[in-house]
């Protein structure tokens, strides 16, 4: 069984000093393809070469993620269609509504909302409490397709953003016992809206907690949600792969 991981950030500074190991420890459970977003101007060049460097398994996006918005400059902006040229998505961006600065991010965040149209290339959108801000959003770009990373919201909000044509990024929170909300919405949604992620290094799967997350425990996600929808875990994983691949168009 083949996995494509659809958000890993294995350009991160975590995994500088065993990278190669890293891949070749996900390589032996099946993980042979990664979208991995930068999220600063700074990490862009570095992203640039792992994926020259890993041609065909790490496929690059470039953004500027919310969290950082303090750190951008308007000279960024400039940068970013030249590193999107060679780029499946934009992003990682978007707006956390638990941080400050929401003017300053909802200002990034629309910038490349219009680049990603005017490049038609899907993105990559981080939304932590601010789902509702996100659709809006995309509501006055309909052209606009991608995946909200990290699924966290409603059902309610989870159908609104099928409804607009995006994905929902699920990853280590369903195999938590007391995500039952989350659960539920990954057991009744269409499976062809729904994409697996790692979020490596970050965001290690229940079994996990405490650890270095890493791409190889993105089997764990994928029997969790198997168990959940009751399904062949060779299936679910065919079809969140073809997932993938439709939307950033391997």
């Amino acid at each position: 069984m083949q996995l494509i991981d659809s958000h890993c950030h294995l350009d991160d500074v975590r995994f500088d000093q065993d990278r190669d190991i890293i891949l070749a420890r996900a390589a032996d459970h099946g993980i042979d393809s990664y979208i991995v977003p930068a999220v600063s101007r700074s990490s862009w060049p570095k992203l640039q070469t792992l994926a020259a460097t890993h041609h065909n398994t790490i496929h690059p996006a470039y953004g500027l993620h919310p969290w950082l918005c303090l750190q951008h400059n308007h000279g960024d902006l400039d940068q970013l269609p030249l590193f999107l040229e060679q780029a499946v998505a934009v992003g990682e961006c978007g707006l956390d509504g638990g941080r400050a600065n929401s003017g300053e991010q909802l200002y990034w965040f629309r910038a490349q909302l219009d680049l990603a149209l005017a490049m038609h290339l899907p993105v990559i959108i981080h939304a932590y409490k601010a789902v509702d801000e996100v659709c809006r959003e995309l509501r006055r770009r309909p052209a606009l397709t991608g995946v909200i990373h990290g699924f966290s919201g409603s059902p309610q909000q989870a159908e609104t953003v099928i409804t607009q044509g995006f994905y929902l990024g699920i990853g280590s929170s369903i195999t938590y016992p007391q995500n039952k909300r989350l659960q539920g919405i990954v057991t009744e949604m269409p499976l062809e809206r729904l994409l697996i992620e790692s979020d490596a290094p970050d965001q290690p799967p229940y079994t996990r907690r405490g650890q270095r997350n890493e791409p190889a425990f993105l089997l764990e996600i994928v029997q969790q949600l198997a168990t959940l929808r009751a399904a062949d875990t060779a299936s679910i994983a065919d079809q969140c792969n073809r997932n993938v691949r439709e939307l950033f168009r391997l």
